[in-house]
């Protein structure tokens, strides 16, 4: 099974991106490819650009690595309640090749966050919206204040309760 994961952030020291490739590591004898976002920069969508230009190059790429994998792991940053501008704008360009994004693939979408909140906003906005851009989103969760939970020197989530929950949702993208 390939596994993409991605953080739906820019920052290098993404938490966001850690909680992604600990759950993709959890994928029992998975190939997972982990995507930077910031491989993936262009310019600001507008449908000005769009007409003079057509849909970048890093658009079309981003959708053909979905398309290759088998199952996908996204774990949302959350900037004022809202998604990043990076993978908003990311997201945009890559629904102007098709507004089903995901393409079907079996999905877990994560949010953490340092607060109490754990991104949930931005989860919800992302689950809500799942239907209408082909994402089968098989396990959804909020890890809140992520310095408390989650052991960076290890890399994994050290709360066993968020930890099972995890566990429960990445192991649905295997059957």
């Amino acid at each position: 099974m390939k596994v993409l994961a991605f953080a739906a952030s820019s920052s290098r020291q993404s938490i966001n991106k850690q909680l992604a490739m600990y759950a993709a590591s959890l994928v029992e004898g998975a190939q997972v490819e982990v995507l930077d976002l910031n491989d993936f920069e262009m310019p600001i969508y507008s449908s000005d650009r769009e007409n003079e230009n057509g849909i970048p190059t890093q658009a079309q790429a981003f959708y053909k690595k979905i398309g290759e994998a088998d199952a996908i792991i996204v774990s949302f940053a959350e900037h004022n309640g809202s998604y990043t501008a990076a993978y908003k704008n990311i997201f945009d360009w890559t629904s102007r090749i098709s507004q089903k994004v995901y393409q079907d693939k079996p999905m877990v979408l994560l949010a953490t966050s340092p607060g109490p909140g754990g991104a949930q906003s931005v989860l919800n906005s992302a689950n809500g919206s799942a239907p209408f851009f082909a994402m089968d989103v098989k396990g959804s969760m909020s890890v809140p204040s992520f310095y408390d939970v989650f052991d960076t020197d290890k890399g994994e989530l050290a709360d066993k309760e968020l930890k099972q929950k995890l566990k429960e949702s990445v192991f649905s993208l295997q059957s």
